[in-house]
């Protein structure tokens, strides 16, 4: 892949949902804990079944010529070969397989109630 055919998929929180969409300009900001998004893509329609998800973004970012994502919103940036389908899903809090592990307190007898 040469410079002039990068492909960025930003994938970040916003608002209980994760948003994930490709960009061709994503850099760190001026702004202080900020990545800057800029030349925001979308994909081109090539069949009949339009995505309401992609639909909304593409509403979304219609006039935002740059935009501005916290830093700590951000889940990952990847350079792509090829760009997907942006998107747009809700946020699994707490879905994984994680167990918290158990902290005990000093105050804390086990078994006893």
């Amino acid at each position: 892949m040469n410079e002039t055919t990068k492909i960025y998929r930003v994938t970040f929180h916003n608002q209980g949902k994760i948003y994930e969409i490709y960009a061709k300009t994503v850099h760190q900001s001026g702004l202080f804990g900020f990545i800057e998004i800029e030349q925001i893509v979308f994909g081109e329609k090539t069949s009949v079944v339009v995505d309401p998800s992609e639909e909304n973004l593409k509403s979304e970012f219609a006039d935002v010529s740059r935009t501005y994502i916290p830093m700590h919103s951000v889940v990952r940036i990847d350079e792509v070969e090829k760009m997907g389908q942006s998107k747009i899903t809700k946020a699994d809090g707490g879905s994984g397989s994680v167990t918290p592990f158990p902290i005990l307190t000093p105050n804390h007898e086990s078994g006893k109630t």
